[in-house]
């Protein structure tokens, strides 16, 4: 048996809700949701690899990054295998659709690069209402015949 005290539901909300979107997410920018981990630590955050090649750099993968205190960045992995370089950060909305989240990397895309050096937002989260707006791409992967997002960690 499991303590209810334990935030065992709320993480399974969470988890639940953030595998929805980061699915609906994964299919606006051109990829599956093999290409997606999460990673329910806090402050919770997910990885989305990006088929997307940037002019200039054509052997360095990129990926969407997202979590709970900055939102979605754009990102380059390096040659050394340390962290991804961020490389622009979408700002606004910290659930933004899926739609908003392809033009962000079409964008970039097109200027073969981010516009601006990185900033991240400076946002207070209120883990609650994340929690409850992601809840609206909550899905059942296993009904759906989908595949679960890999945990990272």
């Amino acid at each position: 048996m499991i303590s209810l005290l334990t935030g065992i539901e709320a993480d399974h909300d969470l988890r639940c809700g953030l595998a929805g979107y980061l699915a609906a997410v994964s299919v606006a920018v051109g990829v599956g949701v093999e290409s997606c981990a999460v990673d329910l630590d806090h402050p919770a955050s997910a990885y989305v690899a990006l088929d997307v090649r940037l002019p200039g750099r054509p052997g360095r993968d990129t990926a969407l990054l997202w979590d709970e205190g900055h939102g979605w960045a754009f990102a380059m992995e390096t040659h050394s295998g340390e962290d991804l370089l961020v490389l622009a950060y979408l700002g606004g909305d910290l659930v933004p659709s899926p739609a908003e989240v392809a033009r962000f990397v079409a964008a970039i895309e097109s200027a073969a690069g981010p516009l601006a050096a990185p900033v991240p937002p400076d946002r207070q989260t209120d883990h609650e209402d994340l929690k409850e707006r992601l809840l609206r791409y909550k899905r059942d992967t296993w009904a759906a015949g989908v595949p679960p997002l890999r945990l990272a960690g």
